[in-house]
């Protein structure tokens, strides 16, 4: 396939993520509108749990089977792609029903262990948990099926079946809540439950999407394997061990977050109670860190190693290459545009806490104060994400797993004893630690891997950080003058108002010194021309 139209493969494909995550980012509004702090508890309950068994029930299939069909598609081997492709329906079949069904059975047994019994029961956790465990069903084989066309370098049906299936889970979950609340007057247990279900009504829709597209190309893949000269005639044990090898990394970096917040979730109410707090409190402030908070961190994590990521295949082609120079280069300007994007968006976030949280929600001290501590954790974990591509691209995965290993075990030490000495705020500082770790073990094998020399990303780190200091006085100031005129606690309106104004003024100042000390040429002018100055020499 031409190199123009992989890009433009490639292109679609960011498209289609970026558009279903801002999907995925937008209907959290009216959720939270509809069921407040008490039911995105109950409803991250039930999704962490999911969001770990699905994970294990994938195996990382998508670009494993990519990989695998890409390889030998490029011998002119289309029947051993095929023959994946056919045992792994199959194979993808079986672990969604044993997922299911332990995720099912298993779910009476795990309520106890997640919460004392206030607000909500064991029977209503149970509930949740079941109902979202159905989706388990038919994930895996839309996945293996993304997977396949992504190997023939066919992004259009991974794009846009992900965004039908997160609209439909959408629709289906804004209406079935307000059909059970507003119109039947339903209970919070049965609207959350059905509002988990949409994972399954969702999963049905992409997966519809992605049938026609085999149909429509069955046939020109048929002919593909007419083509083939038979020549490789692997077993299916010796398939899977190598479809397995290149799943295993992807499965680990897949399940970071999951997995942080499955330790928050067997292990954060019962802290919390330890530590004096409510059930009650304890229950708001979880579903305030692994749901709303969450999702707003997502925003700057999204954009910025959307634009870092990008730069990859060029990082992968270097390396194998042997083009070193190339890929310092590269590989310095990745980690400058991520530190860049994400550093500034973070702090501004997390100084803009209150108020952002009141704009987006509604105005809470709990909510503002948890994520003013929250959205710096969003730096270690966008720099955990890039850096991991990059150990992929360059076939050094072990050492994301190794890492992605320490940082969860000193979640796991830390969690129970930060959250009694600070409170929910310690599971936070609990979670930056480890991914912090995760990222040191990352950098260090990057290093020791590609002899990477870290003094141009430092160098200009530091004059990042000077900006963003003069950024954070600047943001402090607006919002002194604001809080008198504009009370974000009286409104939404006032509190978007504080959000857009303070954000402009850091936001203008942050970029107006990095244009000024022509950081912004060094870092994007290959892209935008405009930001081109001239250098006096």
């Amino acid at each position: 396939m031409s190199t123009s139209n992989i890009l433009r493969g490639t292109l679609i494909l960011t498209v289609g993520t970026m558009l279903s995550r801002v999907l995925g980012l937008v209907y959290i509004f009216p959720f939270h509108a509809m069921v407040g702090n008490d039911g995105g508890a109950l409803y991250s309950y039930a999704y962490v749990l999911y969001s770990v068994f699905l994970s294990i029930a994938t195996l990382g299939v998508p670009l494993a089977v990519s990989k695998f069909v890409a390889k030998y598609n490029a011998l002119g081997e289309y029947s051993v792609g095929r023959k994946l492709f056919r045992s792994g329906i199959m194979v993808m079949s079986i672990t969604g029903v044993v997922s299911f069904l332990t995720l099912f059975l298993l779910a009476p047994y795990l309520s106890p262990l997640i919460i004392e019994e206030g607000k909500h029961t064991y029977e209503d956790i149970t509930f949740v948990v079941r109902m979202v465990s159905v989706a388990l069903l038919v994930v895996p084989i839309m996945s293996l099926i993304r997977g396949f066309f992504q190997g023939y370098e066919s992004m259009g049906p991974t794009a846009i079946s992900q965004v039908v299936e997160q609209l439909v889970r959408i629709v289906f979950l804004l209406g079935s809540l307000y059909f059970i609340l507003e119109v039947l007057n339903g209970d919070m247990t049965l609207a959350i439950g059905f509002a988990t279900f949409a994972a399954f009504i969702g999963a049905i829709g992409g997966l519809v999407i992605l049938v026609w597209y085999w149909y429509r190309r069955k046939k020109n893949l048929d002919s593909m394997l007419e083509k083939d000269p038979e020549t490789v005639d692997l077993s299916y044990k010796d398939m899977y061990k190598e479809l397995i090898s290149y799943a295993m990394p992807f499965v680990f970096v897949g399940l970071a977050m999951p997995l942080y917040q499955l330790i928050d979730t067997f292990s954060f109410n019962d802290a919390m109670v330890l530590a004096g707090f409510t059930a009650t409190y304890a229950d708001t402030a979880f579903g305030i860190i692994n749901n709303y908070g969450q999702k707003l961190i997502m925003i700057p994590i999204t954009l910025a190693t959307a634009f870092a990521l990008s730069l990859l295949p060029a990082i992968t082609k270097s390396f194998i290459n042997g083009q070193h120079q190339s890929l310092q280069k590269q590989l310095s300007v990745t980690l400058q545009i991520l530190l860049f994007l994400t550093v500034p968006a973070c702090i501004g976030l997390s100084l803009l806490g209150g108020p952002a949280y009141a704009a987006f929600f509604s105005y809470d001290p709990i909510g503002g104060q948890l994520l003013t501590w929250y959205a710096p954790t969003a730096i270690p974990l966008a720099i955990f994400t890039v850096t991991a591509s990059v150990l992929q691209g360059i076939n050094r995965q072990k050492y994301t797993v190794v890492g992605l290993a320490i940082g969860l075990l000193l979640k796991l030490v830390l969690n129970y004893p930060l959250i009694l000495l600070m409170g929910a705020e310690g599971s936070i500082v609990a979670t930056a630690i480890g991914y912090t770790a995760s990222v040191a073990i990352n950098l260090w094998a990057i290093k020791k891997f590609t002899d990477f020399d870290y003094s141009m990303v430092l160098r200009r780190g530091f004059l990042m950080i000077l900006f963003n200091i003069v950024m954070i006085g600047a943001v402090l100031v607006a919002l002194y003058f604001l809080e008198g005129f504009v009370p974000y606690s009286e409104g939404r309106l006032q509190a978007i108002i504080v959000v857009a104004v303070s954000g402009l003024v850091g936001a203008g100042l942050y970029f107006f010194l990095s244009y000024r000390s022509n950081l912004l040429m060094y870092l994007f002018g290959n892209r935008f021309s405009f930001l081109n100055r001239k250098v006096r020499g």
